[in-house]
């Protein structure tokens, strides 16, 4: 089944260009540990899922590029172009001459309504190229004002264009310390609005993949192409092919519907995160060797500890034991020690994934006490590896990763709000005290329930 990527804003586009890359690279690669016949089935279920094909042979992604200005997008198209190896349709793009000011209520209220009918054609149009449409998978950022406000008054659209498919949000996470001054206040009408349209919402953080960047990548002068090339890699090592049977000989072809099915068990819980193991440079990766019992302990520790990369991870943290009462340090005023997990997908990638034993993702105690441990945990193999790395480990949590931030943000969202900071801004755009209101009672019904998993 086929996916159609919505590439929103700036951020968006940017990131929607590198996953394009990242899997483009990653399918041209030679790999002689597969047959000619694996190497075949895995490109043709990579070229089903993101792109079509024209006459000029040059594969054409799946994407409908929306921005309200033009700079970014005409830059997207021609730097995929001039890569010969793919590239986006020249039709399915728009954009104006006229931004949304970082203000989710412009971006939601005026450009939205506006300019529903072409966005929504231009999706229909890419919707109606797919044999069969899996889904739609938008990126955009929760902090400025044409991703995070349009991004959510789009994602309404399509859910209500089409009941039936499954929308995965990739959101990317603001940095802690200003990117906009009401940086908070836009990331909770978007995670508010998200919540009730989308089926998921899988999250990065800028301030972690800047971490990763630096500690990991070895990268001085980090950029913005380097983090969202960090990004699309993760990305990439999820939406790749995989076989979700044991001992499949077909690799899936419905990955969103997958992916819900898997992680998303009921919908109060839609809070994605994602790692990924090992990330290093490219020249680092000659001389490094990886085992899988290796890579599979550090990224079990990485998930109960909630440590975000390899480096740094807290190996003091222990799953409770089973029968005793979760202690009271785990308020959301305390240290959140230990993760607790809804369910969990790990994606292994390479040489020998067959005989990986993965038992330690099965242990009950790292589970919420409702649903039961085999349906908790799944896990996807290819031997196929993935951009040079010739073993590779993906984690895809619903736990309780998100909360200290989430929490975070909605409480200085409030303390601006209780003094009315701002507020005029958005209500001269249609959003009344009463949407600020709806929004902080979604979100804090959402950290009610992670925090009592």
């Amino acid at each position: 089944m086929s996916i159609v990527t919505v590439q929103l804003g700036q951020c968006g586009n940017q990131i929607g260009h590198e996953v394009f890359n990242a899997i483009c690279s990653d399918v041209r690669g030679t790999h002689g540990l597969c047959s000619k016949k694996e190497n075949e089935s895995y490109h043709d279920a990579c070229k089903e899922r993101f792109f079509s094909e024209e006459e000029s042979e040059v594969p054409v992604a799946r994407a409908v590029l929306v921005d309200m200005e033009p700079k970014v997008i005409s830059q997207t198209l021609s730097i995929a172009a001039r890569s010969g190896y793919w590239k986006y349709d020249d039709r399915s793009h728009f954009c104006q001459k006229q931004g949304s000011g970082n203000n989710w209520a412009n971006g939601y209220s005026v450009h939205g309504p506006r300019h529903k009918e072409v966005i929504m054609n231009l999706v229909q149009k890419e919707a109606e190229k797919c044999d069969r449409l899996g889904g739609f998978f938008t990126i955009m950022s929760m902090a400025g004002g044409t991703g995070s406000g349009l991004g959510a008054f789009v994602t309404q659209c399509l859910r209500d264009a089409f009941p039936t498919s499954f929308i995965l949000n990739h959101v990317i996470w603001p940095y802690g310390t200003g990117e906009v001054i009401v940086q908070n206040y836009n990331s909770v009408l978007t995670l508010s609005h998200l919540y009730q349209s989308s089926d998921a919402l899988l999250v990065h953080e800028n301030d972690v993949i800047h971490k990763i960047c630096a500690q990991l990548m070895n990268i001085k002068q980090i950029s913005f192409r380097d983090v969202n090339q960090v990004i699309a890699h993760q990305l990439g090592s999820v939406f790749q092919p995989s076989y979700t049977a044991e001992g499949g000989l077909h690799y899936s072809r419905n990955p969103l519907g997958d992916l819900m099915e898997t992680l998303v068990p009921h919908p109060e819980f839609k809070m994605l995160g994602l790692r990924n193991i090992p990330q290093m440079p490219e020249n680092s990766l000659a001389y490094s060797t990886f085992n899988w019992p290796g890579l599979i302990k550090h990224l079990r520790q990485m998930l109960i500890a909630n440590a975000k990369m390899e480096e740094g991870i807290d190996w003091q943290v222990r799953p409770p034991r089973l029968g005793s009462s979760i202690p009271s340090s785990h308020s959301m005023n305390k240290p959140l020690h230990f993760n607790t997990s809804i369910a969990n997908l790990v994606i292994l990638r390479g040489k020998d994934t067959h005989s990986v034993d993965l038992g330690s993702f099965q242990d009950p105690s790292l589970y919420t006490s409702w649903l039961n441990p085999q349906d908790a945990f799944s896990a996807w193999k290819t031997p196929r590896a993935f951009n040079k790395y010739e073993k590779s480990a993906s984690l895809v949590s619903n736990s309780q990763f998100l909360l200290k931030p989430l929490d975070s943000v909605v409480g200085k969202a409030w303390n601006m709000f209780a003094s009315k900071a701002y507020i005029h801004q958005y209500t001269k755009f249609g959003i009344e005290e009463e949407d600020f209101l709806d929004s902080f009672t979604a979100l804090e019904q959402v950290i009610s329930s992670y925090t009592i998993l």
